[in-house]
């Protein structure tokens, strides 16, 4: 009865060790697959904003020789430019601490917890 009872025992301790064991190995997968997501998110979204800033700057250039062609002089057509990104500057500048950043802070979070949460769910499911 009692080699029953220390049978019984080990058997709890192996049980206890096995599911520290196995909760370590799915804490350590489940931090891996969310770095995982979080540097795809930050290569996706810097190959984005690479291509926004390459067709802004073409952009600008083109607006800036329009304008040229325009005032028949380009000083005076990317000195408009310059002054239109001035204005801008300004306005960003003034604004920022009340609308943008507050706006892109929650923006940031909001897309990753989104993250976490899709993830949380798709173990729910399973």
């Amino acid at each position: 009865m009692e080699e029953n009872k220390v049978k019984d025992i080990e058997d709890l301790y192996q049980d206890a060790k096995d599911y520290i064991d196995t909760r370590i190995e799915y804490t350590r997968l489940s931090l891996v697959e969310k770095g995982a997501k979080i540097i795809a998110d930050l290569i996706t979204n810097t190959t984005v904003v690479i291509g926004f800033v390459l067709a802004f700057l073409f952009a600008s250039f083109t607006l800036a020789l329009y304008l040229s062609d325009v005032f028949s002089s380009y000083t005076k057509g990317f000195g408009c430019v310059a002054g239109i990104y001035l204005l801008l500057s300004i306005i960003v500048f003034l604004t920022k601490d009340r609308y943008i950043e507050k706006v892109l802070v929650n923006l940031f979070i909001r897309k990753y917890f989104e993250k976490v949460a899709d993830k949380d769910e798709e173990d729910e499911q399973k």
